[in-house]
């Protein structure tokens, strides 16, 4: 069976995927696995931060009032009862005359109101005992950080739907939170078609090319919030194809396959979508690369056809796959972030449709400028390595020019957006 194939727009085509959109719900992690996880509630402090007085330096805690008559040529001396360093306290509270050295960190002993740095100090021994004598006047609270100055108990650090990333994991720790409730991963099944695949490992033959795109599109999965579940290449026999692809989608979230969807004699998977009894929503895109793109549904759950050419795969991925996965984890703005650019570098090409030439954002007298990564071919792999952003030219055009305004779509960016327009 082969579908008739009338191209839609790309914003029909990202509509009718998201009409499948759907939540995976939630589930609590330990603190050492939830990286890039969406929070299903805020973190609260559970303590004041700091949670006593402290020292921001190294110095003498003493009590300011007994500074009072310090000047420059009228020092004032105090006994030094003992040291007190980070993570430990004083063994009791100091009287009148008395100082404590006291290091960065530590929690300022009780009866003590300043920290005198050491550098206006100067210190001495007599008789086994320890001084310190000061020419300034110092005052009440200074260089004291207040017990809860930074965060007070109960304080909302962090938002429900936030992605968590080094600094959110950091607090995570600070206020003992040894477990987190993130949105769950949803699980993408992936298959490579063609018999012209090699692995990895094997030696280049005739005919042959080496399987990159099952790699990628593992990578991009991950990328977006997705767990990865490879099944391996499929060979071009219907029957074949046909059970594993049936297997495998009844184990997953969604199935994404890369290759055949074209319309030539071994591109058996438009057969396998109607022997599943699965709905297409789209064959054809107008859009270059990954025009032959294809999405169907079954269940509720989706089945992505991608190019089997490298650059074409990766682009139909990021549009249609990534923000579907964003939306099943938790994200509230699954989109990737569109911002308005200068383009770098000519783009002569004419083309009928949208365009989405694979790009690298840079900067040049304050202007954010993005740039083709090179050579502009749906076969071509080499371009993505270099690859930040997708520069979005609209169709109906006879080309660019570096200089002109464009769109760029931010493909490292977590931010995201709420709408893709």
């Amino acid at each position: 069976m082969k579908f008739d194939r009338k191209p839609i727009p790309v914003t029909d085509a990202v509509a009718k995927v998201m009409e499948y959109e759907r939540f995976g719900g939630w589930e609590e992690v330990a603190i050492d696995q939830c990286e890039n996880r969406i929070l299903a509630e805020g973190i609260t402090a559970s303590h004041p931060i700091p949670p006593f007085n402290k020292s921001p330096y190294d110095g003498f805690a003493l009590k300011a009032e007994d500074t009072a008559e310090a000047g420059s040529d009228k020092p004032v001396t105090f006994r030094v009862i003992e040291q007190v360093g980070a993570g430990h306290q004083s063994s009791r509270a100091i009287e009148h005359g008395e100082a404590v050295r006291i290091m960065t960190g530590a929690e300022i002993p009780e009866g003590a109101d300043c920290v005198a740095m050491f550098e206006i100090c100067q210190t001495y021994e007599e008789d086994s005992m320890d001084y310190m004598t000061i020419k300034r006047q110092m005052e009440k609270g200074q260089n004291i950080i207040e017990k809860g100055s930074e965060t007070s108990l109960g304080d909302v650090l962090v938002n429900k739907g936030t992605r968590i990333n080094p600094g959110v994991k950091a607090l995570l720790a600070t206020f003992g939170y040894p477990t987190v409730k993130v949105g769950k991963k949803p699980v993408i099944g992936l298959f490579a078609t063609g018999t012209e695949l090699l692995d990895v490992d094997e030696e280049l033959q005739p005919g042959k090319i080496r399987n990159s795109n099952a790699y990628m599109i593992a990578a991009q999965i991950e990328r977006a919030g997705g767990h990865v579940k490879y099944y391996g290449k499929l060979e071009d026999d219907f029957d074949t194809c046909y059970q594993a692809v049936s297997r495998a989608f009844s184990e997953v979230d969604a199935l994404i396959t890369t290759g055949g969807v074209s319309v030539g004699d071994f591109d058996l998977m438009p057969d396998i979508y109607d022997k599943l009894g699965a709905e297409v929503l789209f064959n054809k895109i107008a859009m270059r690369p990954g025009s032959v793109t294809t999405v169907a549904e079954k269940d509720g759950k989706l089945l992505f056809g991608l190019s089997g050419n490298p650059s074409a795969c990766y682009v139909g991925f990021e549009l249609y796959a990534y923000p579907v996965i964003q939306r099943f984890a938790g994200v509230e703005k699954p989109y990737h972030r569109k911002i308005d650019a200068v383009l770098g570098k000519d783009f002569p090409k004419p083309n009928p449709f949208t365009r989405f030439v694979r790009g690298f954002i840079h900067y040049e007298d304050g202007k954010v400028l993005v740039s083709p990564a090179g050579m502009d071919k749906s076969a071509v792999v080499t371009t993505l390595a270099n690859t930040d952003a997708l520069i979005m030219l609209p169709g109906g055009t006879r080309g660019f020019k570096a200089g002109d305004a464009v769109q760029a779509i931010l493909l490292e960016d977590p931010s995201g957006q709420a709408a893709f327009k």
